[in-house]
């Protein structure tokens, strides 16, 4: 389990630039096939992947306990279907970066530099494909979006960078009464991810 110590909003945050900077550098792991930013186990994180050339980006509410070589049961469904779907690598991401098990421990405001600092998280990542394909961004919160009222607000300024690269939204899964995208935790490992309409699920939600 993972309990914030606090508000995020009291901790001292690396930037993300900084903190891919020195990513690699702590040990402990193997840099050339993970990829962690920080690079050691904090109260937030930004990413969390293996690296390769087309990765399904999978998107959650925030961050738990996993580090490389320690994958909760929730990343280990995400490799499965990043394997089965054709994709050489995955990348879990999250629509806010605080680390917390439960997730109505979250800050129960926006920390705006933390969500800044994620929000160039993402362009990173964005930038890292493949520039012959469209990054493939997997919607995978389920209802925990409901959580907290900044949440909706994050996944539009995520929608936002998104377009500067061409992102493509899939989801996997039934979709919830309310279209909520499915959580990856209890999905067979043969899902099929497929289009995702966030535009409409934006405007309905």
């Amino acid at each position: 389990m993972h309990v914030p110590l606090g508000a995020s909003q009291t901790i001292e945050l690396l930037s993300f630039d900084e903190a891919l900077a020195a990513s690699g550098q702590s040990g402990g792991y193997d840099s050339d096939y993970w990829l962690y930013v920080p690079d050691f186990y904090t109260e937030y994180r930004y990413i969390l992947g293996t690296r390769g050339m087309n990765p399904l980006i999978c998107i959650g509410i925030n961050p738990s306990t996993a580090a490389p070589d320690d994958l909760d049961n929730t990343l280990k469904s995400v490799s499965r279907i990043a394997a089965h779907n054709g994709y050489d690598s995955w990348i879990m991401f999250n629509v806010y970066a605080q680390r917390a098990t439960d997730p109505d421990d979250m800050d129960r405001e926006l920390n705006e530099d933390l969500h800044r600092e994620n929000m160039r998280a993402f362009a990173y990542i964005l930038s890292q494909v493949d520039r012959s394909k469209r990054p493939a961004v997997w919607a995978a919160w389920g209802t925990i979006i409901e959580k907290r009222p900044y949440l909706k607000d994050c996944v539009l300024d995520m929608l936002s960078v998104g377009r500067d690269y061409g992102a493509e939204w899939l989801c996997a899964g039934k979709l919830s009464k309310k279209g909520h995208p499915h959580h990856p935790l209890y999905l067979k490992k043969d899902e099929k991810v497929r289009a995702f309409d966030i535009d409409a699920y934006l405007e309905a939600l």
